[in-house]
This record gives C-alpha cells, structure tokens and sequence, in this order.
C-alpha cells in the first residue's frame, strides 16, 4: 500500500537510519544496500528519498552499434520524484554516469541516482546541486565497455533486493530501501519514532540521563 504523504515532508523528517530501524521491527533485515556507496555529488546535508527508476547495467567489450539505447531510454522515461538506480555489480570497467545524463534527469523531474560503478562529471553535477551516490570517479566512458541491458526490473545492489517502485532512502548514512508492501506502514512508523526521538532528545538536554529516558520513552 503506497504512502499517503509527501515526498518533500518525508525529506524533510526522515533519514536512512530510522527508516532501518522499523524496517528491522517489520522483520524486513535485508533492506540496506551493504556495499560502500557513497554520495559524491550534492548537498550532503540533504537526504534523498524518491521511488526506484531500475537499470540493470553489463560490462562489454564489442562494438556496439547502438551503445546507449536503453540507458537514454531509461533517463527519458523517468518521473518527477524518482531515483535513477544504476545495478552495475560494482564494476570499474569505466564512469557509467555523469553530467549529461544528470541534467536529462533534471529536466524529467528525477531527483538523484545510485549508481553501483563509477561515475564522472563530478565538478559540473555538484554545480547543478544533483545528489548521486556511488563507488568512485574515473574519466572512461562507458562506450562499447558497459550498457543497460534491462530497465524497470528487479536489481540487486549490494545484497539488497530493489523493484521498481520501490522507495529509496539514502543519505551520508547509507542507503535503505523500503519494498512497496511494507511502504505505508513503515513511513507511518517512521514518522512517529522521528517524533519520539525529539521527546527524548529534549528529555535528555533537560537533565534526564540516557538510562532514564530509554526506560520512560524505550527508544534510543
């Protein structure tokens, strides 16, 4: 069941660590991407949280006719509040992503992407304020060396499973994934312990010590 709230009110409450947290309390325990992707461009201050727009990516190594069909065809389709997911198996071969594709994305109303490879471009996606989290930087392009081979299909990043739809979580944290069955329960619970958190926070500045407040409130 999708969400009734917004995305630009879950921007502005929620945050990779307590989306964790009820996604562990609903017995979802594989909802973290477990690889190291970090954010590269963007303002890290932020968090970014969209639904999942998937690419399955390979590496090659022939002459490609047509060496950007799918990608560009996936960057054209996205949605305003969507994340561009790039399932490369964290490959090296060259930077699957970069300005051009970014300022595309821009232009459809895509917020960001995760891209489990290489990027480039760094410089000018930072001077367009496009958050993208990913393994490294390299100056190779991805011609004739990797391609989207699906999109719109289930991917795996990092041990996690990711449908489209799907909504992303990600922040200088990490990077959660929260399945669309569990969508609505999970931000309404996430939302309440955000609350939660700041009734304890206070309590603690007030003078009330850390054992105390976990007993009185049972969150930490």
């Amino acid at each position: 069941m999708k969400t009734s709230h917004s995305f630009e009110l879950l921007r502005e409450k929620l945050y990779s660590a307590v989306v964790s947290d009820v996604l562990d309390g609903l017995d979802s325990t594989n909802h973290v991407i477990k690889c190291q992707l970090p954010q590269v461009t963007g303002q890290t201050d932020k968090v970014l949280i969209g639904r999942c727009k998937t690419t399955l990516w390979a590496d090659m190594a022939h002459i490609d006719p047509n060496p950007y069909e799918l990608e560009l065809k996936a960057v054209d389709s996205c949605q305003p509040d969507e994340v561009l997911i790039a399932a490369a198996n964290g490959s090296f071969r060259s930077a699957l992503w970069g300005e051009l594709l970014s300022t595309a994305c821009i232009r459809t109303g895509c917020i960001g992407a995760i891209v489990d490879g290489l990027v480039r471009d760094q410089l000018k996606m930072n001077a367009m304020n496009f958050p993208v989290f990913a393994k490294g930087a390299s100056p190779l392009d991805s011609k004739n060396r990797q391609k989207v081979i699906e999109i719109d299909v289930k991917v795996e990043i990092g041990n996690c499973l990711i449908s489209p739809g799907d909504i992303v979580v990600a922040d200088i944290d990490g990077i959660v994934i929260i399945p669309q069955e569990l969508e609505a329960e999970a931000i309404s619970l996430a939302l309440e312990k955000v609350s939660a958190e700041n009734t304890v926070r206070d309590a603690i500045k007030n003078g009330l010590s850390a054992t105390a407040a976990f007993k009185k409130y049972g969150v930490l």
